[in-house]
């Protein structure tokens, strides 16, 4: 027993060697070096668009809320259509990602916001700056939103005037432009009620409608319809007092809907309050009655006949695939086409001339 002991010891100390000699080489400045080159050629080389077929594709570059999640970053949806990259929202951390999922920034042509919360608006400013640098644009980052867009924009751009001029002073008017700095709102109207269109241009129609997320008051859900495909993102909402989603989210090829499950929240204000934290007990307590949970966003995919169902803006945290099956509740078998709860990095593609609904990781 001694002997075998000694020889297990002798070959766990020969691969530990072993592995120590191939940190120290992989580690070495001449391989670290290459191995960099290598990384940067293959990013910066890279892109996305040229590999997508014609249709419409679905990016997710946040899908996780105000609470605190370490798989997620805040609210970010990217639509691509074609050439053309519409975000909508851009929550804290979402140009990170968009960077990381090759989107470039120069084809970004507009962010669509459906609300004004914090985790829908805080990346404006970074989103803006990912654009300007690439290519040197000579406008400002078109913002579309409903009714306040413009107080948004404004403020935004006052904060960042400094910084503006930093970076072109710094690399030059031919790379930064100062016409291209910061943000251009386009605001439209959603108060009606009807759905209104946002902008037409070379076969792609953008709708927006009003939704119920009271007190944050407007917002709106968007429909992207190109190619013979459609997509609905309902930002938040309380799906059975928005009147006219319904009929807006009808017969789309996907519906991206928000999610929160008020079972696992209920969890999080037991122990909230079981620490003497009445304070985000209460939030926990609040959040409940301006969100949809996954079952109502089922029904209502089932509702619209819609082809596919992807649930983004997770509440709470899902810190471990285990906890999908609690988190989805029923839902599954409320809708009966594909059901996803997005990822920062899901890509949904729904190519021209097909029923097609693919899913791929682009993180």
């Amino acid at each position: 027993m001694s002997r075998i002991l000694i020889i297990v010891l002798v070959a766990v100390l020969a691969v530990a060697g072993l592995v120590g000699l191939g940190f120290r080489v992989l580690g070495s400045e001449p391989v670290a070096k290459r191995l960099f080159a290598r990384q940067a050629e293959a990013r910066l080389g890279a892109d996305r668009l040229a590999s997508l077929p014609e249709g419409l594709t679905v990016a997710f570059c946040g899908t996780g809320s105000p609470l605190p999640d370490p798989t997620r970053v805040q609210s970010c949806t990217a639509v691509i259509a074609g050439p053309r990259v519409f975000v909508v929202d851009s929550g804290s951390g979402s140009a990170r990602n968009l960077a990381f999922m090759g989107a470039p920034g120069r084809a970004i042509e507009g962010v669509l916001l459906t609300h004004f919360h914090s985790d829908h608006i805080a990346d404006l400013p970074a989103v803006a700056l990912l654009r300007w640098v690439d290519n040197a644009q000579t406008e400002p980052l078109p913002v579309y939103g409903p009714q306040g867009v413009g107080e948004i924009v404004a403020g935004f751009n006052t904060a960042y005037a400094l910084d503006h001029g930093y970076r072109t002073g710094h690399h030059g008017a031919h790379i930064a432009p100062p016409s291209g700095a910061g943000l251009a709102a386009i605001s439209f109207d959603a108060r009606s009620g009807a759905a209104i269109t946002v902008l037409e241009v070379d076969g792609l129609t953008i709708r927006a409608v009003l939704v119920d997320h009271a007190p944050a008051a407007p917002a709106v859900a968007y429909r992207f319809d190109f190619g013979g495909r459609s997509v609905v993102i309902s930002g938040d909402l309380i799906v059975e007092r928005s009147d006219a989603f319904a009929a807006f989210a009808d017969g789309a090829d996907l519906l991206v809907m928000e999610a929160l499950q008020p079972r696992l929240v209920a969890l999080i204000t037991e122990q909230a309050g079981a620490a003497g934290r009445a304070d985000l007990a209460q939030i926990t307590v609040d959040i409940l009655d301006y969100h949809t949970t996954p079952e109502a966003a089922a029904d209502a995919a089932e509702a619209a006949g819609a082809d596919a169902l992807v649930l983004t803006h997770i509440v709470p945290a899902l810190p471990s695939p285990l906890l999908h099956s609690a988190f989805l509740g029923d839902a599954r078998s409320r809708f009966s086409g594909p059901l996803r709860i997005a990822e920062d990095g899901t890509a949904v593609i729904l190519p021209s001339g097909s029923d097609t609904v693919r899913f791929e990781h682009w993180l």
